[in-house]
């Protein structure tokens, strides 16, 4: 079981790419698993020698011809195939072959595709592979569509609420070349797909920064690898050409850019011809040692970012207040102390006091310096006609000052008029907005902390073997793990974590993959083997070739999907995104209306305004009320309250073994109220075993699975490799061969027919046996009921015409099935099976989990079919599956969920992967979504109840009863406070636990 969950595990990372035609891949409707080719000779040859020098030596040559060869893609016709098995049986032949990059077999289409060099083998072998194992093949001539659909991703600074974000996304849309664009928030991140024969990168950097933000380049979405070097040394212009001119020349490096200020030199390579140590080794040897080189700390992005973001708002608070305290103290605090008083009081100029003029000084830098990022914000949203939250803090804080301004003014230049000054409003706001800032900028970092706890997981540095020309272990040196290329042999102790992807050449240990499949027990490890970087070494020396390094890493990878699903919006968000379209212009308006009606009300001095002394006092008043109005009704927390609940409720199910492809997947999830579940490989393990074998004649037990496992051999169907194995434990010999099997017939779904020691052997089900033109005895019949009803499949085995006896293979239930079951009901979620076995077994595997809707000989079409069928009743349907033929339903569902341990296939097709492969995972899958969507809505009544009750108390409706009022620095500090709520309210799901039941 481990060593399936760990292979499929890493083929789902590993076994495809974006050059898969769609033909190939049922593509999902959310952020797909990361897919690439699997370069399968280099594994297999290391695999089998790569001990030895000569073996080494021979990899790399034949690794560097195919890399110099241009590779083909070619595409056939495949007729025949009816299930997964056959679709295994293709690929394997297929890859078989020399020179064949990678395969991927569509047995729903019927088509296969190859990635091949053409060098070592035509289109011509590769279908006539096909047809020699019982297919037919055609060669399909298309043209498969190339590699040109990109997704990149920018960091986007500057943005402040959802009428930011909306602008942004607008002008990406609006951009020729580009397919789909998506900014998120929280993340303050763009992912953009698009063809990079129409736009590039640097031009959707441009657009981005014409809307009035500052963009910075994360990833292209291009086939290769970025690094970031750090130089130190003096540069100078004979300096930056020669390394400019030593780098270009290593193969593979495709871009260099020198970046003088900051010291940093960034590369783009091709990670199969060259790697970051060579970068490096080539940088200090062209420059005789006046430059040194090392990974430059910031590569890293989004933490540095994040922490720059807030040390420059910790720092401009700090600033505000040291210029904010004294006005608010000469305004609200030294008025009542009769000695302060009397000489802030003291007149400079005419009217004008000494405290107004100290005011004034003060609350300058605070308005235009420090607050200048309000006013470039601003101008940039008006420019765009996208009014944003800075407009309505820049009108905030100009109307009170410029209105104090000229309050101070008039006093100056008049012996009578006694001025009144807003200046602790304007410089008291922007100290609290500025709080708020970094409040919310800190609790949104908390955000991702899953994201960085699985980045966390890869170990700091490596031990290098360095081998001498015949291939022995010369020398080891330490060496940061980022500088690992490709090929290189790492050495892991006892204890240590593996630093990147690969494979085993030498030792033998136990690796703990939990923190990455989930797998409970640590799996043994010897040459050959697969590791996966991030793991721990349990026991014993590993020597492990490294394959996938940097960002080709599945830790890596699993990193991305999670980022990506976190750049996914929720459907929900729309509703946001609408209201804040509107809702700033709106805002607008509302507070000149608030000023209008109190100045209004003030000239007229009629009851209930009867106690407002005079006009230039209901002025003030009416002035104030607007500034309320205009900055208490900010749309950020409004904003903030889906993306900050989906990006941790992500980060936690990645941190449980459970990868949801974004927000609409997430939705989706918490509306379930039926589940439709495959039964193997869902509801049981999915590793079939042989429990029992009755002989219907007098013969060795030992020459008759002689005879079954001879013509299973050849077959790679699930329950013949079950056959194989119990066949195996009857001989003391570890590689019993088994006779020669002739004229082998696979009928794909029924059985096999081969001719051994001259009796023709048929091994399969009834209909075969039937179709075959032999009688099956009522004996033998009676056994076939007797195992359906144990929830056993019984095969027929039959020998020159008579059959002989019946192997009973099982597929035991997963441990908790029943308690998932029961579990579901509680939470008013029905389950149904849907499964392509017989009808007795499915019913007894019914009952024994306590499902009593089932469908049974159901093909991959009817699953479908089925889904929709409850889904035009009424219910929100849920689908999970293992299989290729399970691909059709989990896409026509509501939301798939694919188990971790089966095919990529399927895994591509689901909107949530289930890693660890437990059944109990559906139950979390569906109780986050239900928590998260709680909290959103939350947020949602929070975030609209605090304006819908907070606007009103700013415009001063409690002001003629109460002569209550809310002042505008309060006001902003409520606005900031309600952004840190609900940000912190969608953090509390971080301490989210799986239901008792279940949980660990």
């Amino acid at each position: 079981m481990a060593a399936s969950t760990r292979t499929l595990f890493l083929s789902c990372f590993h076994g495809g790419g974006a050059e898969v035609s769609p033909h190939l891949a049922l593509r999902p409707r959310y952020p797909s698993m990361p897919r690439r080719p699997r370069p399968a000779a280099v594994g297999g040859d290391a695999g089998e020698g790569g001990g030895s020098g000569g073996d080494l030596e021979a990899a790399k040559g034949a690794a560097e011809k195919a890399a110099a060869e241009e590779e083909k893609v070619a595409v056939f016709e495949v007729t025949g195939m009816s299930c997964a098995a056959c679709a295994g049986s293709v690929e394997k032949a297929v890859k078989r072959l020399p020179g064949i990059h990678d395969a991927a077999v569509d047995v729903l289409g019927g088509r296969a595709q190859v990635l091949f060099y053409p060098a070592f083998v035509s289109e011509e072998k590769i279908r006539e592979a096909i047809e020699d194992i019982g297919f037919e093949a055609k060669l399909i001539n298309e043209e498969v569509r190339e590699k040109n659909i990109l997704v990149c991703r920018l960091h986007i600074k500057g943005m402040t609420c959802t009428s930011c974000t909306n602008t942004v996304e607008s002008a990406l849309q609006a951009f020729p070349g580009v397919q789909r664009a998506s900014v998120a928030l929280a993340t303050e991140e763009a992912e953009i797909r698009y063809d990079r024969r129409i736009v590039a990168a640097n031009e959707l950097i441009q657009a981005v920064e014409e809307t009035g933000f500052e963009a910075v380049l994360i990833t292209t979405g291009e086939d290769r690898n970025r690094i970031d070097l750090k130089i130190d040394g003096v540069l100078n212009e004979r300096l930056i050409m020669i390394l400019e001119s030593s780098i270009q020349a290593l193969p593979g490096v495709e871009d260099i850019k020198v970046d003088t200020e900051l010291h940093k030199i960034t590369i783009s390579y091709k990670p199969d011809q060259t790697g970051p140590r060579d970068l490096i080794e080539v940088i200090e040897s062209a420059t005789s040692g006046d430059i040194t080189a090392s990974i430059y700390p910031q590569a890293e992005g989004r933490e540095h970012r994040r922490y720059g973001e807030i040390k420059r708002y910790r720092q401009s608070f700090l600033w505000s207040l040291i210029f904010t305290i004294p006005v608010f103290l000469t305004s609200m605090v030294f008025m009542y102390i009769p000695g302060l008083k009397d000489g802030l009081e003291k007149k400079v100029v005419n009217m004008m006091s000494i405290g107004e003029l100290l005011r004034w000084i003060l609350s300058t830098p605070v308005q235009f310096i420090i607050g200048h990022k309000f006013y470039s914000g601003a101008y940039k949203a008006v420019c765009h006609g996208s009014p944003n939250m800075d407009v309505l803090i820049a009108l905030g804080t100009n109307t009170a000052y410029f209105y104090s301004v000229y309050s101070v003014l008039r006093a100056a230049t008049s012996e009578n008029y006694m001025s009144t000054d807003f200046f602790e409003t304007s410089s008291m706001l922007i100290s609290f907005i500025l709080l708020g800032k970094y409040l919310e900028i800190l609790a949104k970092g908390k955000t991702s902390e899953a994201i960085a706890k699985l980045m966390d997981l890869a170990p700091e540095t490596a031990t290098l073997l360095i081998h001498d020309h015949e291939g022995n272990v010369v020398g080891e040196k330490e060496i940061d793990s980022r500088l690992i290329q490709k090929n290189d042999v790492i050495k892991v102790v006892p204890g240590g974590k593996v630093a990147s992807d690969g494979f085993v050449i030498w030792g033998q240990s136990h690796v703990n993959e939990s923190m990455i499949t989930g797998e409970s027990r640590p799996v043994a490890k010897r040459k050959g083997d697969t590791v996966i970087g991030g793991t721990v070494n349990e026991n014993g020396v590993l020597h492990v070739r490294a394959t996938f390094v940097g960002s080709e890493s599945a830790l890596a990878q699993i990193v991305r999907l999670v980022e990506s699903a976190q750049m996914a919006k929720a459907p929900v968000q729309k509703f946001a995104d609408q209201i804040s379209r509107v809702f700033v212009p709106l805002v607008i308006v509302l507070s000149l209306l608030t000023w209008l009606v109190w100045f209004l009300a003030g000239r007229f001095h009629g009851y209930p305004y009867s106690w407002i002394p005079s006009s230039m006092d209901s002025f003030q008043l009416a002035l104030q009320f607007g500034i309320s109005v205009m900055v208490i009704a900010c749309p950020c927390a409004l904003g903030l309250a889906t993306p900050t609940a989906v990006m941790v409720a992500t980060g936690v199910g990645a941190s449980k073994g459970i990868l949801i492809k974004g927000g609409q997947a997430l939705e989706s999830a918490h509306k379930v109220d039926c589940i439709v579940f495959d039964k193997t490989g869902t509801l049981t393990i999915g590793k079939p075993i042989v429990v029992n074998t009755r002989l219907l004649r007098n013969m060795v037990l030992r020459e008759f699975y002689d005879c079954v496992a001879a013509a299973e051999d050849n077959s790679e169907h699930p329950l013949a490799k079950a056959i194989v194995e119990h066949a195996k434990k009857l001989h003391s010999e570890e590689n019993h061969i088994w006779p020669e099997a002739k004229d082998f017939i696979s009928v794909p779904g029924h059985g096999v027919k081969a001719k051994i020691n001259d009796k023709v052997v048929i091994v399969g089900n009834k209909s075969f046996m039937l179709s075959s033109g032999i009688d099956i005895p009522m004996e033998a019949l009676e056994i076939l009921v007797e195992e359906e009803e144990k929830a056993q499949t019984g095969i027929i085995v039959a020998t020159d015409q008579e059959v002989v006896g019946i192997v009973s293979v099982s597929d035991p239930i997963k441990p908790n099935a029943h308690e998932v079951i029961s579990y579901l009901k509680s939470m008013n979620v029905e389950s149904i099976m849907v499964t392509g076995d017989n009808w007795g077994t499915a019913n007894a595997i019914g009952r024994e989990v306590g499902i009593e809707k089932i469908i049974a000989e159901a093909k991959p079409e009817q699953k479908a079919e089925k889904v929709k069928e409850l889904q035009l009743s009424g219910k929100i349907v849920a689908m999970v599956g293992d299989g290729i033929n399970d691909s059709p339903a989990l896409v026509s569902a509501d939301v798939g969920l694919a188990i971790g341990a089966g095919t990529d296939v399927a895994i591509e097709a689901a909107d949530i992967v289930l890693m660890k492969s437990n059944l109990e995972d559906v139950v979390t899958a569906i109780d986050l979504s239900r928590k998260t969507f709680f909290r959103i809505r939350m947020n949602y009544v929070w975030a609209l109840g605090y304006n819908v009750i907070g606007i009103p108390i700013a415009a001063g409706v409690l002001f003629p009863s109460s002569r209550f009022r809310l002042p505008p620095w309060v006001a902003g500090a409520a606005m900031a406070a309600s952004s840190v709520s609900v940000v912190c309210w969608s953090l509390l799901l971080r301490y989210y636990r799986s239901p008792k039941k279940f949980g660990s």
